[in-house]
Parts: C-alpha cells; structure tokens; sequence
C-alpha cells in the first residue's frame, strides 16, 4: 500500500461579499500517495485554485471562509493548525508553483535573495551556505550561469527562466507535496514542455506528491496519476488518468475531451462545443449544477443533485448512472 500523504475530505470554502454568500467549492474530497500527481482539471472560476490555496493556507480571508471539511496532511488537520505553524509548513512541507511568476516574484529583491530567503527561514544555515545552495537549486531547473542569475532581477529574466526560478524557490526545501497552479501559463509550446519534464525529473529527485492544476488537459495527460475533473465548485469525476482519458463516464469529461482537435487526421472536423455557460455559484438553488448544459437531463437532474456513483473505475456524479 503507498502512503497516503493528504487527504481532503468535503472541502467548503464561501466567499462572503457585501450581502450575498458565494459557495467557490463545495464538499470536495480526493487523496494523495506519497510520489503520486494528481490532476485537478476544469474550466476557469471552478474552484482549482480555491481548493489548492485553502491546503496550503493562503486564502484571503475576509472575504474568504473555510466553512466545513478537513484537510488532513500527513495525519494532521491543517485547517486546526495557526497561522504560525502554518508558516513553519509552508515552503518546507508544502510548496507552491504560483500561475503567473512575474506577479508572484518580487519585482525589487534579487532572484538570489528570494530563494535564499525560503532556505534560511527553514534550514539553520548561514548565508553563506544558502546561497551556496541557491545557485545549486538554479543548476538542478537549468538555468545557464546560475552564479549571475543570482544577482538579477525578475524583469531581467524570460518568462521560461522567472517559471524555473519559482520551480527553484518551491523545492528550495525538499517539500513533501508541491502544488502547481497552472505552472505553464503563457509560456510557448516548447518551454512550456521543457517545464513539465524538469517538474517530472524533479519530482523523482525528491519524491514529491504533486497537485497539478491545469485547465489544459494534454499537460494533465502527460504528469499525472490520477485526475479530479471540477465543475463549478465540485468534482464531477474521480479515477486514474487512462481511465478518465480513454473512457469518461461524466457528460462534462466527455464535452471537455471532445472539444480536443484531432491531430491524427487530415480530415477537416468541427470541434464540439458545451453550449451554455458555467452558472454563477450564487445562483445554483437545487439539481445538477451541469443540468444547463447537458444533453441528457432528466427529471431527477432537475430536482436534486446527484451524488458519486462507481462506474468500472471512476466515480461519477451524475443521475445517469444511478
């Protein structure tokens, strides 16, 4: 058996704005093993994001709230745990790979004092020996003469270079869970593979459990194990990835998959379409929250909302199975 490294058990976090109370992510559950990626796939606004800030304990709040649900790492609840003992676990236990390093990287300190920081707030080292460590960590993502880098700045850097900085400055510490937030955003076709083998070399290296946020399914495909499809605040579809990939049971995984174009023909083909759009979360009152947009409705869609049904390997929500 491996050992499981996080459990998230019916996550519900509420934004609360001025007078209305908006549901971001709704009785989310999944697990991780230890050296094990995880995919969290889904449209924009469906509350990726939200779940991954939440186990790492960087929700704003207000207007932010952690309404139910626990989040149990390596047998701890971490929704118990202070804000000082949060700090204590954060860069050292569990990273993160934020979206967008230009906004994420601090635009007035050196790229050398940024992850040199994360070591000495973690390590009883001196600064001497963190910096040694620094230009290590820049050779191990690649990064050409890391003994200069050190002394630039982020806007002097490519976006491919301040993305493997942030690779850098996540694993400065050896962290047991790494979560990537769209770590591939904006970068062109041929960095953004070169990120996500350096991710998948370095994962082995430390033998990291990953959580792998991306709205790009074929990135999903390549890294990981498992694959959580959300949709408006919850997840729809839960299995390993050759079976979410090879044989979706949820309408949704089918109209995402299905929207892929086929590079294996030289046919012209029209790309499907989920038509409608993704519901506001306030105003979801009762049924499936996909009930709008899928081709299968029935009345009990309508009425009440389903809950995960096993289908082969995945589980499913969805009243077609029921």
């Amino acid at each position: 058996m491996s050992q499981e490294i996080l459990r998230v058990n019916d996550l519900g976090v509420n934004f609360y704005i001025e007078d209305r109370v908006i549901p971001a992510v709704d009785g989310v559950s999944f697990s991780l093993s230890k050296g094990e990626t995880l995919g969290l796939v889904g449209e924009s606004g469906c509350g990726k994001s939200v779940t991954a800030l939440s186990i790492i304990g960087l929700l704003q709040t207000p207007p932010a709230k952690v309404v139910k649900g626990e989040i149990i790492f390596n047998g701890e609840n971490l929704l118990d745990k202070s804000e000082d003992d949060m700090r204590d676990i954060r860069g050292k236990d569990i990273s993160m790979i934020f979206q967008e390093p230009m906004t994420s990287l601090n635009p007035v300190f050196t790229i050398g004092r940024q992850i040199s920081e994360v070591i000495t707030q973690h390590q009883n080292v001196s600064n001497r020996e963190a910096l040694e460590r620094t230009i290590e960590m820049l050779k191990r993502v690649r990064i050409p003469r890391p003994e200069k880098v050190v002394k630039q700045y982020p806007h002097q850097l490519s976006g491919g270079m301040r993305q493997r900085v942030m690779i850098a400055i996540a694993l400065a510490c050896s962290p047991e869970l790494l979560i990537a937030d769209e770590p591939t955003t904006a970068l062109d076709v041929t960095v953004e593979a070169q990120i996500l083998d350096l991710i998948n070399e370095l994962k082995d290296e430390f033998n990291s459990s990953i959580i792998m946020i991306s709205h790009d399914l074929a990135v999903v495909s390549e890294i990981a194990d498992k694959v959580a499809v959300m949709y408006s605040g919850r997840i729809v579809e839960y299995s390993d990835v050759d079976s979410v990939f090879n044989d979706p049971k949820h309408p949704y995984t089918r109209g995402l998959l299905g929207a892929i174009p086929d590079i294996d023909t030289d046919k012209l083909q029209r790309l499907q379409e989920i038509r409608g759009v993704v519901p506001r979360p306030d105003e979801i009152k009762e049924g499936c929250r996909f009930k709008t947009r899928c081709d299968f409705v029935s009345e009990s869609c309508i009425c009440e909302e389903p809950p995960f049904y096993q289908v082969d390997r995945n589980l499913v929500r969805c009243w077609n199975y029921a």
